[in-house]
């Protein structure tokens, strides 16, 4: 194999298992790309430690056992388990990785000879790929997507996430906020390069309202919101569910899709319903629980908006995936959102926390008369494909530059 077509291995805790099909998709959407251009085998992290099982008869989504190695679309899946301990001792998570992965990555260097480890998030993950790197000689890149933000809130975190982006000899955020974000941190900007997350518009496009409302036992003319994402607090469908009472008001047609389960953050389906009973709205809101991507353009084509209320997001890909649908986004003012709904007729930003401000947002957005082709121009250009084209370029120059050297010390 030339060395201008790198080996790669991708390094995320986070992908898709048969226990969380929804964990890290947008990783595997970026990467099974590039594996149309590059070889690539994906090492996927496992948390584990002796008494996990029992604490899983009290929180079922407490680290779902996954298989230690499968193929995805022909792709080769690792899961090597390494200890990780809850509470204070997680602290040693990023160490442990390393030296639990080790074994296999030397395993797979002398099988699969790959030249580049690709890690997905600053730490553990990016923190462990760089001692990775080092040991086998192999140069390391690190994507930035979101949780940077929550981590360095925690000094210890934020001294290993900036240990592990100096370290990295290419370093990628999914939005220019955080590439920011970790600058004022004290990290070097101008080694951080903006590479997006794409969409596939040909998978999401929208289709027929009808018979979508039909099949979703929607009337014709009655106002629909969606959100999309996993059942957790930072998600914010609490937030939304909060503004119904006074939507209602003025559209009492109104209904309201839910999209997505529970995941590694948690699940707050029971606490939703809860908040949904509570106010009196049953009847108009519904949860659809989670939905495979080829099946999530049909409650997409028969809203009319979408929104979601979150508190932390890098590059939320379904932003792009809604708007590839047909529709304008409301979403609040944090991380890269205003980077993907960066013009009003793509929708409205609202300041985060501010539930009057969304409230009247998404009464101005039923109100108006949206350009659904614009938005769904929008989307189109921000394709998967010149994502990954761009993505491919920054691997191979890695490998092929005369003056690479590792960043180890």
């Amino acid at each position: 194999m030339p060395i201008s077509q790198p080996r790669i291995i991708v390094f995320s805790t986070l992908f898709p298992s048969p226990a969380q099909p929804a964990a890290g998709l947008f990783i595997r959407e970026r990467m099974f790309r590039v594996a149309r251009r590059l070889p690539l085998i994906i090492v996927s992290p496992q948390p584990w430690f002796p008494f996990q099982r029992l604490i899983r008869r009290f929180r079922p989504h407490f680290r779902p056992p996954a298989p230690a190695f499968e193929r995805q679309q022909g792709i080769a899946v690792y899961r090597p388990r390494f200890l990780s301990l809850p509470g204070v001792l997680r602290g040693l998570d990023g160490w442990s990785m390393a030296l639990c992965s080790l074994p296999l990555l030397r395993r797979l260097r002398r099988d699969f000879d790959f030249q580049l480890i690709d890690a997905h998030f600053a730490y553990p993950d990016g923190y462990a790929a760089t001692w990775l790197g080092r040991w086998l000689k192999v140069p390391v890149t690190i994507t930035l997507r979101g949780t940077e933000v929550p981590l360095s809130r925690t000094r210890w975190r934020r001294r290993l996430l900036l240990q592990a982006v100096a370290r990295a000899n290419g370093v990628i955020s999914v939005a220019d906020s955080l590439r920011q974000h970790l600058g004022n941190l004290g990290a070097e900007v101008q080694r951080i390069q903006v590479i997006g997350n794409g969409v596939d518009s040909t998978r999401f496009a929208p289709v027929s309202r009808a018979e979508a409302r039909k099949a979703l036992g929607i009337a014709d003319e009655a106002p629909v919101l969606i959100s999309v994402g996993g059942l957790v607090e930072r998600k914010g469908f609490h937030r939304v569910i909060d503004c119904l009472p006074t939507l209602l008001k003025q559209h009492p047609g109104l209904r309201y899709l839910i999209v997505g389960g529970g995941g590694p953050e948690g699940d707050w389906r029971g606490r939703l319903e809860a908040q949904v009973q509570a106010l009196g709205l049953t009847s108009m809101v519904t949860f659809l629980g989670p939905l495979p991507p080829d099946e999530l353009k049909f409650p997409l084509s028969a809203a009319d908006i979408f929104v979601l209320a979150t508190s932390n997001e890098g590059w939320a890909n379904v932003f792009l995936e809604a708007m590839a649908c047909g529709l304008p986004v409301i979403t609040t003012d944090v991380g890269g959102n205003r980077e993907v709904v960066c013009d009003h007729g793509l929708g409205i930003i609202v300041p985060f926390g501010d539930g009057v401000a969304l409230e009247q947002a998404l009464l101005d957005a039923l109100s108006r008369t949206w350009d659904r082709m614009a938005i769904r121009r929008h989307a189109e250009a921000n394709d998967w494909e010149g994502r990954v084209g761009v993505l491919c370029e920054l691997f191979r120059s890695l490998i092929t530059s005369p003056t690479l050297s590792l960043k180890v010390d």
